[in-house]
């Protein structure tokens, strides 16, 4: 079937919820085959989410990323980001989304999910969390598996409690994640690093220059390129150009709006600087980029 040429479609945290629950700004529930909601696959979402998968097989392809699902595996996923997920019959797991302001009601540290290695990662890329540790595994389910019955509950479950939950898949999750950012993990620099890709998720369309990115983090624009090339080995002008380099890549693979459709939307001057664009920066025309991923 082809794709609809449109684009990507945005959910919000009600679209996966139970109706009676569609103000919550969270939701934790099992996973598997028989979904309570319909939604059109490739999406991206306004919220956070962990996905720990237990059974099955199948693929997820994040932005333009492609990972097999190998069970007990967990994907992470930030606002923003285009997925596609394809899974056998068999599939079993949980899900947590919420929203930040969620997590961060009661931390005093307001920029504490930027601190997780698996969210806006500075690499750009999301591959899943494999567990190996059997004990890791049953700790992990047994948390979704106590979120999901206090969700259950007649009054919809103690807030503090579900919140201390995911706070616990986090940072235990955290601890075992796999990161080349070890030397990134701490500091103002690092933080900035990721303050920053945020506001570029959040402003891409806008095609702010990085004056105004540093105005935004009420820093000189020669911090900001300072501490992102000791941190990332990127300009400002680099990470830029790499986040619409991103968003063509989510629009090629995950639409099939005409080429000259993704110039246009993402504001080129025009169709041939698009696509000399484009081929510097891959090696391959954006047409031949879209066939690697038609499945």
């Amino acid at each position: 079937m082809a794709k609809e040429k449109q684009n990507i479609p945005t959910y919000g945290l009600q679209s996966f919820s139970h109706p009676q629950f569609g103000s919550r700004q969270f939701h934790v529930e099992p996973f598997d085959a028989n979904r309570h909601f319909t939604v059109k696959y490739p999406h991206r979402h306004d919220f956070f989410e962990v996905l720990y998968l237990t059974k099955g097989s199948g693929y997820h392809i994040i932005d333009s990323s492609y990972y097999a699902i190998d069970p007990p595996c967990i994907f992470f996923m930030s606002p923003g980001q285009a997925h596609k997920i394809e899974y056998s019959t068999d599939i079993e797991g949980y899900l947590f989304i919420f929203s930040a302001d969620f997590y961060l009601f009661d931390k005093n540290n307001q920029n504490r999910l930027l601190e997780f290695p698996f969210f806006f990662n500075i690499q750009q890329d999301n591959p899943p969390l494999q567990l190996v540790d059997k004990s890791d595994c049953e700790f992990l389910r047994q948390l979704f598996v106590k979120g999901i019955d206090e969700i259950g509950r007649k009054d919809g479950g103690k807030i503090d409690l579900l919140r201390s939950i995911l706070d616990t898949i986090l940072n235990y999750t955290a601890c075992l994640y796999p990161t080349e950012e070890e030397g990134l993990s701490s500091g103002k620099g690092h933080l900035l690093v990721k303050r920053f890709f945020q506001l570029v998720e959040e402003n891409y369309q806008k095609n702010l220059s990085v004056n105004q990115y540093a105005e935004l983090l009420a820093i000189t624009p020669n911090h900001l390129t300072q501490t992102l090339k000791q941190l990332t080995g990127r300009t400002s002008n680099e990470i830029i150009q790499s986040k619409q380099m991103l968003e063509i890549k989510r629009l090629l693979i995950h639409t099939s709006l005409t080429v000259t459709q993704i110039s246009d939307q993402l504001n080129f001057s025009d169709q041939s600087y698009f696509t000399k664009f484009f081929k510097k920066q891959i090696g391959v025309t954006p047409n031949q980029f879209r066939s690697q991923f038609e499945r």
